[in-house]
């Protein structure tokens, strides 16, 4: 699928993922620096106050990448929100694509049994016009997910710096480059809530709307845009 996607050029293929919580403040995150000095920093984080949520769009072919930074919890919600703020600043320099491929790891913000992340897939694609499919990596395997090497190229970037502040960590994330292109970064300042999920009837009108593989059912999921019939 993916080198099916690769090949048309009316198809985007991104990877997107959530990192573990960066913790602001300024702690020794075991990274090294090129300064003369050592940089002065904690050696634990007890005192902890501040948190970002990282999550992250990687599109594996042009290399191009899109960070979203929350303040609250890696949610359904806080990913989908992510897709749209980077299909907003995208979408002006893609004019021909009508499909986007999504690589994913069976996470749970985002497996394919996660009714509310598929809503919110659902959404996504009236609200924009596009047909998305996802595709999932098996469990165990999110390391052939494109985006979970550039997330070991970020970790090794800023981690010889102190992240002393949410603008810092902003900014450090903003100067990275990936395949010689400078990452796009934001701050979603919005506060998410856990464990919401469809149940009865919406459950079941959701699944009208997944167009699911006969024999990956979980794993390739494809969702078109609603029909308006004149």
């Amino acid at each position: 699928m993916n080198e099916l996607a690769d090949a048309d050029e009316h198809i985007m293929r991104i990877s997107i993922d959530t990192k573990a919580t960066v913790h602001v403040g300024e702690y020794s995150r075991g990274g090294r620096s090129r300064g003369v000095e050592a940089v002065k920093a904690l050696d634990h984080d007890m005192c902890m106050k501040e948190k970002l949520v990282p999550g992250g769009i990687l599109e594996p072919v042009g290399g191009k990448s899109f960070l979203f930074f929350g303040t609250n919890y890696k949610t359904s919600d806080f990913m989908a929100d992510g897709l749209l703020l980077w299909w907003q600043h995208r979408k002006p320099e893609l004019p021909g694509i009508k499909q986007v491929v999504i690589n994913l790891d069976n996470g749970p913000e985002c497996n394919g049994r996660r009714s509310q992340f598929l809503l919110r897939m659902t959404e996504f694609v009236d609200l924009t016009g596009l047909c998305v499919r996802l595709v999932y990596y098996p469990p165990y395997h999110s390391k052939y997910n494109a985006i979970e090497r550039y997330w070991a190229g970020l970790e090794k970037s800023w981690n010889g710096y102190l992240l002393s502040t949410v603008d810092t960590v902003i900014n450090r994330a903003g100067n990275f480059c990936w395949k010689g292109m400078r990452t796009m970064a934001c701050l979603v300042d919005a506060v998410y809530e856990k464990g919401v999920k469809l149940c009865g009837t919406e459950k079941r009108d959701l699944e009208h709307r997944l167009e699911r593989s006969p024999k990956l059912n979980l794993w390739d999921i494809t969702i078109h845009p609603k029909t308006v019939l004149l």
